[in-house]
């Protein structure tokens, strides 16, 4: 069965993210298309890129890198859910990208951001780098805004569209990965 890694894209204590990615794997887990697990980025403790050779070498030498490694390898597809800071996606999440090369191939994404503008500007970053890692990013995505979908921009209270929005990227996400399998396998 495909397999969807739902990857919580922030560190920060305190952070809106994890209520926003456990959202997205309530409803996932509603579906039987495929399976769906969490990926908090926390639970690896990825110091900053620490790695002497390209990851495109698939060099890996810290015990870190080879277990975040292992996980994403096991994976058809995801959902990235990111955060917006200053245009852009967070660190955390572009470190633990940076860091794999070939385990992040032939796959499918689709992206479920929050911020004053809904992430947009997080997302188009994500999808320039996820076309660089030969990653098939969906069209469709979630935009959460701190103004309208978070309760004094902390306590997650999303929208009702919003949840047509996300089963629109889990379809595309399933249908991608499933699709794209035949490369994953040559």
């Amino acid at each position: 069965m495909t397999r969807i890694g739902i990857i919580l894209g922030s560190t920060r204590p305190g952070r809106n993210g994890e209520a926003v990615a456990r959202w997205v794997l309530e409803i996932a887990k509603q579906r039987s298309d495929a399976e769906y697990e969490l990926i908090d980025l926390l639970d690896y403790q990825l110091p900053h890129l620490d790695e002497a050779y390209p990851p495109s070498m698939g060099q890996y030498s810290q015990p870190h890198t080879k277990r975040w490694a292992e996980t994403i390898a096991s994976y058809d597809g995801f959902i990235i859910v990111t955060p917006e800071y200053n245009h852009s996606t967070s660190g955390a999440l572009k470190n633990a990208i940076d860091f794999l090369y070939a385990e992040w191939n032939n796959k499918a994404v689709g992206f479920v951001s929050y911020g004053s503008v809904g992430g947009a500007r997080a997302v188009e970053h994500l999808r320039l780098i996820s076309g660089e890692l030969q990653m098939a990013d969906v069209r469709s995505q979630v935009a959460l805004s701190l103004f309208t979908d978070f309760e004094n921009f902390s306590t997650f209270k999303p929208s009702p569209f919003q949840q047509d929005a996300l089963t629109t990227t889990l379809d595309q996400v399933v249908a991608w990965s499933a699709a794209l399998a035949p490369l994953r396998k040559a």
